[in-house]
């Protein structure tokens, strides 16, 4: 597999194309038939723009010529101080999306392998992500496991 794309980090001013995708990428879950919005893509646009320009969240984008076609974001989750070890940050993996002709190329192993590079030179503990049937296998295949350790407690709000 060869991937005829770029990856970069995301920018502040990729804030459009980026909701652009997201909304894409939520219609899929829809099947085509998505619900009324409650939102929309200009609030996408300004939380992402926000989110990115102070650093609490991080992006790659997979760029083929001057168009974004796929995208991962990096949510940091800080752990407390504690006084007998290492408090080192998780990695929230989520929003992982290539659109439909850059799928099953390498882009978006090209993207994984970006966000885990950061992650590693960045001192991460880990990376957790929730991950769809569909994307479960790229995971896996980019080393991430199952894990006994984390709970989930949906709050069905």
């Amino acid at each position: 597999m060869t991937t005829d794309c770029t990856v970069r980090p995301a920018r502040p001013d990729d804030a459009r194309r980026l909701a652009e995708l997201r909304w894409m990428f939520k219609e899929e879950d829809h099947e085509g038939r998505p619900p009324t919005s409650v939102r929309s893509l200009e609030e996408a646009e300004q939380w992402i723009r926000d989110r990115l320009g102070n650093g609490h969240w991080q992006a790659w984008v997979a760029e083929t010529g001057d168009d974004i076609c796929g995208h991962v974001f990096l949510g940091l989750v800080e752990r407390l101080p504690e006084p007998y070890g290492d408090n080192l940050p998780i990695g929230y993996v989520t929003n992982f999306f290539v659109t439909p002709p850059q799928r099953n190329k390498g882009t978006g192993s090209a993207l994984l392998e970006a966000l885990t590079r950061h992650s590693r030179s960045a001192g991460f503990e880990s990376l957790i992500v929730w991950p769809s049937d569909r994307s479960s296998p790229l995971y896996r295949r980019s080393g991430f496991q199952p894990s006994e350790e984390l709970l989930e407690l949906p709050l069905g709000t």
